[in-house]
């Protein structure tokens, strides 16, 4: 699914379909670059890196009403104040409303869809943003985040997107949001490849647990209230 923008370039989805009625979504926010308005393609690394997200998500939730949103942005790049992956993620979550009512979202974004998440959590819709290794520079806004549920995962060996930065920010939404999380990826990098498997479960826990249809797991609710996993 996919819909015009203000020029050729245009915003999709590709949508993993539930096994019954669709009782929330999960919007998955692909990484990108600071710069660039070349064309989003889902072939890129970091689109493709996002998949087993998705797969992960789609396993585990759709018996319960879980649809599945990877979102294809128009741009490549964040592209300074136009912000472009926001707007984007906001076309998303129109289409979210249009489709299936007033159903909750959880966004779950890498890199700079982690900073797209945090920044489009004000929609009516979101009750929770997972973002993973995020690009937060220091004074992204918080207030959007008011009343939403906020968990963010930083391998502490990430040399591309700060993990000193995303903590500064949990510390400051702790203010406003329902509760905020900073967990430590111990012994990771950026691409989120060396312990996978505890990436795709923080992410897939953490989102069912936004939701109110399963706590975290113990294990990983230590790991979440020690700070480190």
């Amino acid at each position: 699914m996919s819909a015009a923008g203000d020029d050729a370039r245009v915003a999709g989805v590709a949508v993993r379909p539930p096994v019954g009625p669709t009782r929330a979504v999960a919007l998955v926010l692909p990484g990108g670059r600071a710069d660039s308005f070349a064309p989003g393609n889902p072939r890129h690394l970091s689109g493709r890196r996002m998949l087993p997200f998705a797969r992960a998500l789609s396993r585990h939730g759709a018996a319960a009403g879980l649809e599945v949103w990877t979102l294809r942005y128009r741009y490549r790049g964040w592209n300074g104040t136009e912000a472009s992956p926001v707007a984007d993620a906001q076309w998303a979550l129109d289409e979210v409303r249009g489709r299936h009512g007033d159903v909750p979202v959880v966004l779950v974004g890498h890199s700079m869809g982690g900073r797209a998440a945090v920044r489009a959590a004000g929609d009516s819709g979101v009750v929770g943003v997972v973002a993973l290794a995020p690009w937060l520079p220091d004074g992204e806004p918080v207030a959007q985040l008011r009343d939403r549920r906020l968990l963010v995962a930083h391998g502490d060996r990430d040399t591309v997107t700060s993990p000193r930065w995303s903590r500064r920010l949990v510390e400051r939404a702790t203010a406003v949001a329902t509760d905020a999380a900073f967990v430590s990826v111990t012994r990771e990098t950026h691409p989120m490849l060396l312990r996978w498997p505890t990436w795709h479960r923080l992410a897939t826990a953490a989102s069912l647990d936004f939701l109110g249809w399963q706590p975290l797991p113990p294990q990983l609710a230590a790991a979440v209230a020690r700070g480190y996993v």
